[in-house]
């Protein structure tokens, strides 16, 4: 899976666990800059994959919300499908490897 394939899922993965998180609470979780993560939300958002609506909480301060869009849903199955595909593969390669080394 391409890196930026692998960043949109793992966001695309967190806001649907968690979609009030804060961009430094999604930042922190998934161990990005503030500025990757806003460039990967950007990204999403300009695909139609998620939607960045904001509210607010008291008059002095504005939240947002992240909401995956029906779009962003089949994208997020199609990446997740793929990165276990990947990683099958990968199992099977060492297996395999494994399997070499111990008819040596």
């Amino acid at each position: 899976m391409k890196k930026d394939n692998n960043d949109h899922f793992e966001v695309l993965r967190k806001i649907q666990q968690n979609p009030n998180s804060t961009q430094r609470q999604l930042a922190e979780e998934l161990g990005f800059s503030l500025g990757k993560l806003n460039y990967c939300l950007k990204a999403l958002k300009n695909k139609g994959l998620v939607k960045i609506e904001n509210f607010t909480k008291n008059p002095n301060k504005i939240n947002y919300i992240y909401v995956l869009t029906p779009r962003g849903f089949a994208e997020k199955t199609k990446l997740t499908i793929n990165f276990m595909k990947a990683k099958m593969k990968e199992y099977d390669e060492l297996k395999l490897e494994l399997k070499k080394t111990k008819g040596k």
